[in-house]
């Protein structure tokens, strides 16, 4: 995999705030280069100064030395107060000058002072919680004003999803469900967990208690990886039905499909099952953080497990059952030890060997023995014959 790179930045809106003090932040919608999208919260105090670093950083592409070379979009300073109605007219310009940072060069629009920029920090995944003062307000942009952001794989539009039980939330971070709301999804966590917003209201929501309105079936589920991708368990977990695995913590196992409900199939030895995503991290990687969310947010509930779920669509879920996990994971893994194993008659590839026949050294040709005296006076030229008859 290469370096991480923002494909493209949205803005969704802005929140105002009542702790410390009342401000504004506006929130983006970042997706990186492996297609996640992460939401962020800035202040435009903030943005304007990562907008001034970035043009002492590049003087000039801002314009600093010939004004007619600059490329840097240009961005007005704060106001001395900021208002409701000044944070909202903003709105344009950000999404414009966002949009205008994505087309600038590589060496900009890659360069780490961006990237970090717009990482995701602890402040945007701890979400303000109830304050006694008042509750934060989010104020979304209107479809309308965001459908002419363009994105390299097409443009951002938040999907519309229905609640299929009532979902009681466990903490201050989470948003409580009735039966047929209607929730649009800002945030498709791997961990199974949704980032929601309806109305006024924003949280997060388990993915399972969620259906697409226009059909059951999930069409953004990615196929099966049957080659697997090495994970280790960060969390114990213990199976509480047939077809989940039971697996310590630090063990390796390999993700053959990853679900969005957050429940992953997963492989031990020849032995397959579903396993939550929460309590995985990528082998290699620092489990610090992941262990941290675990604390914050547990695995969410499986859709089986869901009573009283009410669904709008006549037929169910298309999934695959384990037995079909098991049976093709078997047949890809002997494949590929068949394909491992050298044949009788061969010591490599074809291309080895091909390639071992132009690297070997040809052999020299042999060199002929000198002519007598006598075969040049019979078949050579007059020249030569008197050269061999003078003198040296």
């Amino acid at each position: 995999m290469g370096d991480p790179f923002i494909r493209h930045i949205a803005l969704l809106g802005f929140e105002k705030r009542f702790v410390p003090s009342q401000h504004y932040v506006y929130m983006f919608l970042v997706k990186w280069q492996d297609l996640s999208e992460k939401v962020v919260y800035r202040r435009f105090a903030e943005i304007y100064e990562f907008h001034k670093t970035l043009k002492e950083m590049f003087p000039i592409e801002a314009g600093d030395i010939n004004p007619e070379n600059r490329i840097i979009p240009h961005l007005p300073a704060p106001r001395w107060f900021d208002g409701q109605r000044v944070a909202e007219s903003r709105q344009g310009t950000l999404t414009e000058y966002c949009s205008a940072l994505m087309g600038l060069p590589v060496k900009i629009s890659r360069c780490p002072h961006l990237l970090n920029f717009f990482k995701v920090r602890p402040d945007d995944l701890k979400l303000p919680t109830d304050s006694q003062v008042k509750k934060p307000e989010t104020y979304l942009m209107p479809r309308d004003g965001k459908s002419n952001i363009a994105d390299i794989t097409g443009p951002i539009i938040l999907q519309t999803y229905r609640a299929i039980a009532d979902y009681e939330k466990r903490s201050g971070t989470e948003m409580a469900l009735a039966v047929g709301d209607v929730v649009d999804v800002v945030e498709k966590g791997e961990s199974g967990w949704w980032f929601c917003q309806m109305k006024t209201k924003r949280g997060w929501v388990p993915a399972s208690y969620l259906e697409p309105l226009d059909s059951p079936d999930e069409a953004e589920d990615p196929e099966p990886n049957y080659a697997g991708e090495p994970y280790v368990t960060i969390k114990a977990y213990t199976a509480l039905m047939e077809d989940e695995l039971s697996l310590e913590q630090g063990e390796t196992i390999e993700v053959i499909h990853k679900l969005l409900d957050g429940w992953w199939v997963v492989r031990k030895e020849d032995i397959t099952g579903y396993f939550p995503s929460m309590y995985l991290q990528k082998a290699g990687q620092d489990v610090a953080q992941a262990q941290s969310q675990i604390k914050s947010r547990g695995a969410p509930p499986r859709r089986s497990s869901i009573r009283n779920a009410h669904s709008i669509h006549q037929r169910s879920r298309k999934r695959l059952s384990q037995d079909t996990y098991r049976r093709n994971s078997v047949r890809f893994q002997q494949q590929r030890r068949r394909l491992a194993r050298p044949g009788p008659q061969s010591t490599g590839s074809p291309l080895k060997e091909e390639q071992d026949k132009t690297e070997r050294p040809k052999p020299q040709p042999a060199v002929p023995p000198r002519p007598s005296a006598d075969l040049i006076l019979h078949r050579c030229s007059e020249s030569t014959k008197r050269k061999l008859a003078s003198p040296v």
